[in-house]
């Protein structure tokens, strides 16, 4: 499926070093498909270690890491998201948030208000600051989408949707409408 001088040599770990040979050992194929699994799932790690590899390197330098721009993105797209919903989309513990939650918040990138009929509740928004950031996080994200995007037809990109989203948990996946507008 792939030839060795297609790929850009970005050797991270044992894991890149090793990618042709592991390609190299197939799962049986029971689908009809010449698409293996091994060939897929190694597509899906060197896919996302390129896509968070420059928000990864913008966060590394303020002192932050992977599970701040997780909060980033989701607070971003949904202004006025409870804490509590926060949770469930991330599914990390209370004590894994708090910890993340305090630097952005004490950094100004983001702030938390009371509900507006229940004032326990807190709902999180972002700064001019925390916009700014999402924002230059994204810029190449969004790039990385669009040049992939660009390359396939319309009627593929419905089919990428739709495989993504039988990637998730199927419990999980009519939520995923309250999340991605």
């Amino acid at each position: 499926m792939f030839e060795e001088n297609n790929i850009q040599k970005k050797y991270v770990n044992m894991a890149d070093v090793n990618f042709m040979t592991m390609s190299q050992s197939r799962d049986p194929d029971t689908s009809g498909s010449s698409i293996k699994h091994a060939d897929i799932m190694s597509l899906l790690f060197f896919a996302y270690r390129d896509f968070v590899g420059r928000p990864d390197e913008i966060l590394a330098s303020m002192n932050f890491g992977r599970a701040h721009h997780r909060v980033i993105h989701f607070v971003n797209l949904n202004p006025g998201l409870r804490v509590s919903d926060l949770l469930d989309i991330l599914k990390i513990t209370k004590q894994s948030l708090s910890r993340v939650l305090k630097q952005l918040l004490d950094e100004g990138y983001i702030e938390q208000r009371p509900g507006p009929v229940d004032r326990r509740e807190r709902l999180l928004f972002m700064t001019d600051r925390g916009r700014e950031l999402a924002a230059r996080l994204a810029e190449s994200q969004a790039a990385r989408i669009d040049k992939a995007l660009n390359a396939i037809s319309p009627e593929k990109r419905e089919t990428i949707c739709r495989f993504l989203t039988e990637m998730v948990d199927e419990s999980e996946r009519q939520g995923l409408q309250v999340v991605i507008k």
